[in-house]
């Protein structure tokens, strides 16, 4: 990993990190005789200053957060390059250490007063995120020395090479410089490709890496090209710098590539699922929770827009629509029927084609919507019954929005990247354009919020769907 992200600085966090923790618990205990809150607390016999966590209580502590804080990736470089990345690690570890916690407490019958474990809980997670904004702050002062920046070459100025430089540059991964690409193309030579310097070919990398102090050389050459980085490899292994190769999958890895080791043998991952692990599963119960409680809430509702739709023509209430899901699988995606009664059959009546040879099957005047279908899609309650879907996960409240398989079968191979996660009711491209924009040509939206996935991006699309409903822009 590059230079901020050295070993040296994931121990500094995990010490900084143990210090707070011990000094946050004993500030709490102090605040809950100090402060006029709860029932009142005052020793008898002894003086109040001895009211301070016992030494048991500070080896759990100590424990729990160091094996949680491991456990949840809390010092895995490539996990917390990003600020909102490395807060919402921390915020999700601390939480859940802190629930267990109290599970220790009450299994070994430790002390600890209920307004101590809540102060402890809100100092102690202020305090881990504080000080790494501080040191954020500080680096981002410092970044224009030297020393504290990574200098980086890269071998190939191609298509790979350049989406490389793309790529950090949009995860404004933090001190970072490219110094130039390596290329044998004459082509590329004394040119800027992509805002960096081509300083020359394959053969002059050693002299560059210690002409520009490079700390990193990032080979990233076609398969046609593969003869020539066992060569430089050896070369480059006589130098003070490190050596990463870039495989050309791109084209064909429909997630985010992974690599596992088997018995020493590297294998490349092309289609594991682009979230995993613990986000994945605090994405599931989410998902699971609201749910659950949105259909308990809206029950009436639901009962009352079925009575409507049935009455109006007395068709079925629900709609089942094909679609395609994660990982390119086939469900059956539940709507409150908004058209009249096989309006599939009248797809090719309303169905166009525009400049680009786009198929657009959707616009604001299909008249095979019903009156009561209109005001269900201008107020979005047609795609209720999707909660079931997520409920029994078939769908997320948010993803990538489940296509038509017909659609599917006209995707670029790039497109196919957008099922690498699941798919939702609400997503990116509903907060920025709804069906203003048809949705199978929408999939940079997709991909975006796929290689930009948090909890909090979930939480600000679903707050903002909020907004998008309320003025049923781009509903029809």
């Amino acid at each position: 990993m590059f230079k901020r992200f050295s070993p040296n600085y994931m121990a500094l966090l995990l010490l900084l990190d143990g210090i707070l923790l011990q000094a946050t618990l004993w500030l709490a205990m102090q605040l809950r005789f100090r402060l006029p809150y709860g029932q009142e607390m005052q020793p008898e016999w002894i003086p109040q200053f001895v009211y301070a966590p016992t030494v048991e209580l500070h080896l759990v502590v100590a424990l729990l957060w160091l094996v949680g804080f491991l456990f949840a990736a809390v010092y895995t470089p490539r996990r917390i390059v990003q600020w909102y990345a490395e807060f919402q690690q921390i915020f999700l570890a601390h939480t859940a250490i802190t629930f267990s916690l109290a599970g220790v407490l009450y299994m070994t019958h430790l002390e600890l007063p209920r307004l101590t474990y809540l102060y402890f809980y809100i100092l102690s997670l202020a305090a881990l995120l504080g000080y790494r904004t501080l040191l954020r702050l500080w680096h981002r002062m410092h970044r224009h020395r030297a020393r504290y920046s990574a200098h980086i070459l890269l071998v190939g100025a191609g298509d790979l090479g350049q989406r490389i430089v793309e790529e950090f540059r949009q995860q404004a991964w933090p001190d970072l410089e490219f110094v130039g690409f390596v290329d044998d193309d004459p082509a590329k030579q004394n040119r800027t490709v992509g805002g960096v310097p081509v300083l020359g070919n394959l053969d002059q990398t050693a002299g560059f890496v210690t002409d520009y102090a490079v700390d990193e050389v990032i080979i990233a050459l076609p398969p046609r090209a593969y003869d020539r980085p066992s060569n430089l490899v050896a070369i480059l292994h006589q130098l003070p710098v490190r050596v990463r190769v870039v495989p050309d999958y791109f084209s064909l890895s429909l997630s985010g590539a992974t690599v596992e080791n088997l018995g020493g043998i590297p294998l490349i991952g092309l289609r594991d699922p682009a979230i995993d692990g613990f986000q994945r599963l605090i994405k599931r119960l989410v998902d699971i929770g609201a749910a659950s409680l949105g259909l308990m809430v809206i029950s009436p509702l639901l009962l009352l827009v079925a009575a409507a739709i049935k009455l109006e023509d007395g068709g079925p209430v629900f709609y089942p629509a094909r679609r395609i899901g994660e990982n390119g699988q086939h469900f059956y995606m539940v709507k409150f029927r908004s058209m009249v009664v096989n309006a599939d059959k009248m797809l090719d009546q309303v169905s166009r084609v525009d400049e680009q040879g786009n198929i657009i099957h959707k616009n604001p005047n299909d008249p095979r919507v019903t009156r009561m279908g209109r005001l269900l899609r201008r107020t979005s309650m047609d795609e209720l019954p999707q909660l079931w879907n997520v409920l029994i996960g078939e769908m997320s409240l948010v993803g990538p929005r489940p296509e038509l398989p017909d659609l599917v079968e006209k995707y670029e191979p790039w497109q196919r990247k957008r099922f690498a996660v699941p798919q939702g009711i609400t997503g990116w491209w509903q907060i920025n354009g709804r069906s203003d924009k048809p949705m199978h040509l929408h999939s940079e939206d997709d991909l975006y919020y796929i290689q930009n996935y948090s909890l909090w991006l979930d939480l600000e699309i679903l707050w903002k769907t909020i907004f998008v409903v309320v003025r049923g822009r781009g509903a029809f």
